[in-house]
């Protein structure tokens, strides 16, 4: 399914380090690795580097934004962010504004970048193992930009979206909460009944009633809740411009809230500029995907 976005582009200064890794996409457990390698960074700016790496055979990376309050001795919540297909880190860090959030709330936020501008998520684009690079950078956010493993989160938009609900199944125990963004729980693997968490992950979604993906969005968290055994959503809460919002208690301990937001497309709720923004949708998913972070922990 392809899903498109304009370009952009980073300036930033570039560090090189190399690790050995396999490509084995079809493992869904993969086992993190005991001490992440050594990371030698350049400031790019105050607040933000870039980081390249080898994975895979391939060169890759990913860019970190600390908060002005970071302390490398203190541990934060760390979000991981992905960008939409195509897409890169500074398209996802502008639509969704989410430094300006990290520095209001002091956390670290980390931008993978999908190889070819794109993730090999549950429907499409990629072809790279994004679980085990995506498994690296959180590691080496733990261990060398002491982000609190107890605390990490994953949010994307559309095809980063997809992307974090194969995070949530496939990296066990990585992830407190997600928050997919005009993304979904869909393809061949979400159709298999063994596919769910083994470890509980609780879910914040935001879904456009306009969204020429919506129906297929709407199967695939129904059946989420489904395969968790999540008890019928509370009643909705309805607000402006008819957007109504669930939340349901899951078996295992989870919680799934879901967004519908009938006048939004294929985009990111609130975002006031950048691809693929939404900014009349009603609701801003930056804040309230921050909210329903804060209050998950593992």
């Amino acid at each position: 399914m392809g899903r498109l976005c304009g370009f952009a582009a980073i300036a930033s200064v570039v560090c090189l380090f190399s690790i050995s890794a396999c490509t084995d996409s079809s493992a869904p457990e993969d086992t993190p690795t005991a001490q992440p390698p050594p990371v030698t960074t350049t400031r790019g700016t105050d607040q933000d580097r870039t980081v390249r790496l080898e994975f895979g055979g391939k060169q890759r990376s990913y860019v970190v934004h600390t908060p002005p309050r970071y302390q490398e001795s203190a541990a934060l919540p760390l979000v991981v962010a992905m960008h939409s297909y195509p897409g890169d880190a500074a398209q996802i860090a502008t639509t969704s504004g989410l430094n300006a959030k990290a520095d209001k709330e002091n956390f670290l936020v980390v931008y993978p970048e999908g190889y070819s501008r794109a993730y090999n998520a549950l429907i499409c684009c990629g072809t790279e193992d994004d679980v085990g690079f995506i498994r690296t950078v959180v590691a080496a956010m733990v261990a060398e930009w002491k982000a609190d493993p107890k605390r990490v989160y994953a949010t994307g938009m559309s095809n980063g979206g997809d992307m974090s609900f194969k995070l949530a199944v496939e990296l066990p125990g990585t992830f407190a909460a997600i928050a997919p963004v005009s993304g979904g729980f869909i393809g061949a693997k979400a159709e298999e009944e063994s596919y769910k968490p083994a470890v509980p992950v609780s879910v914040i979604t935001f879904l456009g009633g306009r969204d020429r993906y919506n129906g297929q969005f709407e199967t695939g968290i129904t059946q989420w809740q489904q395969r968790l055994a999540c008890a019928p959503a509370a009643p909705a809460v309805t607000s402006a411009k008819g957007i109504t919002r669930t939340t349901a208690r899951c078996g295992d301990g989870s919680e799934v809230q879901v967004y519908r937001i009938p006048e939004m497309g294929h985009g990111w709720a609130g975002a006031a500029q950048g691809t693929l923004s939404e900014p009349d949708a009603g609701v801003n998913a930056t804040d309230l995907l921050w909210e329903f972070f804060a209050a998950h922990s593992k």
